[in-house]
């Protein structure tokens, strides 16, 4: 079992920055990779950004590859979303996202809401 807890959202103007902050605990030693994913309003959930755990080799969704930036510091079993440059559209509920175990489980947390105004 992985438990993550995200924190660091909040509102922004147009063109700010935050830093999202995810903390897990529990069977860290079995986490394959750790992401971030977002979910607008009235649209589905999406991927930010995935970090490997084994090599810290990172996959972005192309569209935020250029303003965000995803990190670790796997002694204290943190995962960050440092974002740049925020417009309006990127505003939406952010998910900590941990794939674990044999299984290959997915687990989730319980999401920050980022709110960009114009």
């Amino acid at each position: 079992q992985v438990q993550l807890v995200e924190s660091g959202g909040g509102l922004v103007q147009n063109g700010g920055s935050l830093r999202l902050s995810c903390a897990a605990s529990g069977t860290i030693s079995s986490i394959y990779a750790m992401g971030w994913y977002r979910q607008p309003p009235g649209k589905q959930r999406e991927l930010v950004a995935v970090i490997f755990t084994n090599d810290n080799s990172t996959h972005y969704e192309d569209s935020m590859k250029a303003r965000f930036t995803i990190s670790s510091d796997n002694r204290k079993s943190m995962v960050y979303l440092q974002m740049n440059s925020l417009r309006p559209d990127d505003t939406a509920v952010y998910y900590c996202n941990a794939v674990a175990g044999m299984d290959m489980r997915g687990y989730w947390g319980q999401g920050t809401q980022v709110t960009v105004s114009s």
